[in-house]
């Protein structure tokens, strides 16, 4: 009978097979394209975590926020003076609010022509257009020129989009999906929101 050490080296051994088999099969090397989404705390978190793992990785990289923009956010704090980031904070402020929709549209659509400058541009090796999604659910942008410039952008590029839902259309087209679940939030409990945690 096999002792539970040698039960677990087996069970390593195989594993490590298995994930070497995969590693193996997956050859293709490219940017992708991942969209962070669902109504959970920490989408923007996670999509500026990426960026600073390929920052340090020598990369160069860009953020558009398409909301955020009537307070500097830590993210913002942090990155704006880096040398290999370019930050621009496109938006006036949530929609509730701004609450004026043709300023929010021209901002969108100022911020959308930015975009597509950088998706053209081969400098860039990693791009976050943070709250994207929220520009073709609230109607500011058509989803068909961003899955065309998504699509033709620099093969090594890599895309990270923010929101809480996202088109189909993108959907599609993406190579990586998470979705952030919200089971608690200290908000509903009344906590408010503090600088470092939420902005």
């Amino acid at each position: 009978m096999l002792d539970e050490n040698e039960k677990h080296r087996r069970r390593m051994a195989n594993k490590k097979r298995i994930i070497d088999e995969r590693i193996a099969q997956a050859q293709e090397e490219r940017g992708v394209l991942i969209l962070l989404k669902g109504n959970g705390k920490g989408k923007s978190s996670s999509a500026f975590g990426t960026m600073a793992r390929s920052l340090g990785h020598g990369h160069r990289c860009a953020v558009i926020q398409f909301i955020k923009g009537r307070d500097a956010t830590g993210e913002f704090l942090f990155f704006k003076d880096h040398p290999r980031v370019d930050f621009h904070v496109m938006g006036h402020g949530f929609t509730w609010e701004t609450q004026d929709r043709e300023q929010d549209i021209a901002a969108a659509r100022q911020a959308w022509a930015l975009a597509e400058q950088l998706l053209t541009d081969g400098s860039y090796d990693f791009l976050l257009f943070d709250e994207l999604s929220y520009m073709v659910k609230y109607g500011y942008l058509p989803v068909e020129p961003m899955v065309k410039a998504l699509q033709r952008r620099p093969q090594h590029q890599n895309v990270m989009i923010t929101g809480r839902t996202m088109a189909t259309e993108l959907q599609d087209i993406a190579d990586t999906i998470s979705q952030v679940q919200d089971e608690k939030h200290a908000f509903r409990l009344g906590v408010k929101a503090q600088a470092g945690i939420e902005f």
